[in-house]
């Protein structure tokens, strides 16, 4: 069975080859219940450090199951260091941004408050557990680092001047987002508004700061999932066409 088709579980663990692993009672009941194992199957565990490894089920219990590690499938690879962040919206919409923002191979996702920000409860559990579905999914080896969620203008004032800041704007302002990662694909940040995007008074903060510069996606408005899937679609497709 290839590699690809085999489940794929995120684990706290250090792993080591040869070694037995314990899992959680929740990932006891997945595989037990939901994915029918038993003892002899075969999947996939990583958990962002070692690498990504193939387990056999040794004992297969629904409450506590313990698995033998066999070899190992994927050394340990980072992710480009691309942090997003993002203006918390409606629960469902803020799931999706993490799904996306996680499959698409951001290192930090950092909940921002901003004036138009409708939504200033932030779960980050919730979001940590999404992180971890989509990482399993995705076969990415590394989870995203999350911060708790902070005023805008919190973050910028505590900002590494180092790292390049691209706010989206919408307001037609900006410079297109390709061009503006002609330079630099790694190393930045995005910073993607609310509904109803950025007020003047932060677009008018970020444009005076010397580590940011304003980035345009077309000129349709788009809604804040979709702009975060587009922004981080083209760094990638950009960053692919370097190679």
């Amino acid at each position: 069975m290839s590699n690809n088709s085999l489940a794929r579980l995120y684990i706290s663990e250090p792993i080591r080859a040869d070694s037995t692993l314990t899992l959680t009672r929740s990932q006891s009941h997945y595989l037990i219940n939901v994915m029918r194992m038993t003892s002899g199957d075969e999947f996939l565990v990583f958990n962002g450090i070692d690498g990504e490894w193939k387990v056999s089920v040794t004992d297969a219990n629904k409450k506590c199951t313990t698995v033998s590690v066999t070899e190992q499938t994927l050394p340990q690879k980072n992710e480009p260091d691309i942090w997003l962040l993002f203006a918390p919206i409606k629960k469902d919409r803020t799931d999706f941004i993490i799904e996306k923002a996680t499959e698409l191979g951001v290192s930090k996702i950092m909940p921002v408050i901003t004036e138009r920000t409708q939504n200033s409860r932030v779960n980050i559990e919730r979001l940590q557990a999404t992180a971890i579905e989509a990482t399993e999914q995705s076969r990415r080896l590394t989870m995203p680092e999350f911060e708790a969620a902070q005023q805008l203008q919190s973050a910028l004032n505590n900002w590494p001047s180092s790292r390049r800041l691209i706010y989206l704007d919408e307001t037609g302002n900006g410079q297109a987002l390709a061009r503006v990662l002609q330079d630099k694909t790694d190393d930045l940040a995005f910073v993607i508004g609310p509904e109803g995007g950025f007020s003047p008074s932060e677009l008018d903060a970020m444009d005076k700061l010397t580590f940011s510069v304003g980035a345009d996606l077309g000129p349709r408005i788009l809604r804040a999932e979709t702009a975060v899937v587009a922004a981080l679609a083209i760094r990638q497709a950009v960053e692919d066409m370097r190679k």
